[in-house]
């Protein structure tokens, strides 16, 4: 899916990156400055893509990593919703135990990927992006 959206995601590029020479062969100072700042918004997102798809690789090779160790963070056996999301109090407590993980041996990638993996469950995309940034710096 990543790469689907990545492919369309490039097909928008080239047709913003044509609409833009457009403004910039009508010689207006108008159309050139336009055209130069509708030129910036692919190379922009196409430097955001490229930086997300390799943040989830490397994300991807540390999780091999932990499964060959067989340490991966497993939380199947956390009660779950009928959506199918895992219980709010669950995920913080099952969070917090991480947290602890972490002020123990804070110079452990495997804590703080564990901790990723607790702020995710938890519903805390922001800090879990954050706290597999720092796994990856450990790694």
């Amino acid at each position: 899916m990543a790469l689907l959206l990545t492919a369309v995601l490039v097909l928008y590029f080239v047709l913003l990156a044509g609409r833009a020479i457009a403004l910039i062969e009508t010689g207006t100072g108008v159309g050139v400055g336009l055209g130069v700042g509708v030129l910036l918004l692919p190379v922009i997102g196409a430097w955001v893509a490229v930086a997300t798809i390799r943040f989830g690789f490397q994300t991807e090779r540390l999780a091999r990593r932990l499964a060959d160790e067989g340490v991966l963070p497993d939380t199947s056996d956390l009660p779950r919703m009928p959506s199918g999301r895992i219980r709010r109090e669950d995920a913080d407590a099952w969070f917090e135990e991480r947290r602890a993980e972490v002020e123990a041996t804070p110079d452990d990638w495997r804590a703080w990927f564990r901790l990723a993996h607790g702020y995710d469950i938890a519903g805390d995309r922001r800090r879990a992006r954050e706290a597999m940034r720092r796994a990856l710096e450990l790694s």
